[in-house]
């Protein structure tokens, strides 16, 4: 994840919401028996990240089911989370794992068709050449009604994940 940011002076504020975050993340993924293990915990500044907590597969895994994910997002809700109910409100410290945690929404339901509402299918055409400094693209196939429907799931996946992380 990069070198230490000696550069950066964290106050103790700061430390201690990072702790608690990284915490989150840990004691979730410990607890949830479809996350890999958590092998590391920092609360060291490195590269733009104020902490992590790193996950390793005891094997590798090719397939994952709809149950993979969601527990996947509850590890990475699980930071913002514990900021919400330790600090009563959350900080910009998870906005990685936000994006990270929609992101992984999303393809359940475009990607993987693992969506009971929207069934088994794809949404979105890929543009598969990628050149340099070019982002990947995904073509809109589908209607303004179906985009409402998966920002919907969107957010009953992220539900999901919420529930699993306060069990």
């Amino acid at each position: 994840i990069g070198p230490e940011r000696k550069s950066r002076v964290i106050n103790d504020k700061e430390k201690k919401i990072t702790a608690y975050h990284e915490a989150g993340h840990a004691l979730v993924a410990h607890f949830l028996a479809n996350s890999d293990p958590v092998q590391k915990v920092s609360i060291i500044a490195r590269g733009q990240a104020g902490g992590y907590t790193l996950k390793v597969p005891i094997e590798d895994k090719y397939f994952h089911s709809k149950t993979d994910f969601i527990d996947e997002i509850a590890v990475l809700l699980a930071g913002h989370l514990v900021e919400k109910d330790i600090f009563g409100e959350v900080t910009t410290g998870a906005t990685s794992d936000l994006r990270r945690a929609t992101s992984v929404a999303r393809s359940l339901i475009t990607d993987y068709g693992m969506s009971d509402v929207l069934g088994p299918r794809t949404f979105g055409q890929k543009e598969e050449l990628i050149f340099l400094g070019q982002k990947k693209k995904k073509k809109r196939d589908y209607s303004e009604k179906v985009a409402k429907q998966i920002h919907a799931e969107i957010s009953y996946f992220i539900v999901q994940a919420k529930k699993k992380k306060k069990n």
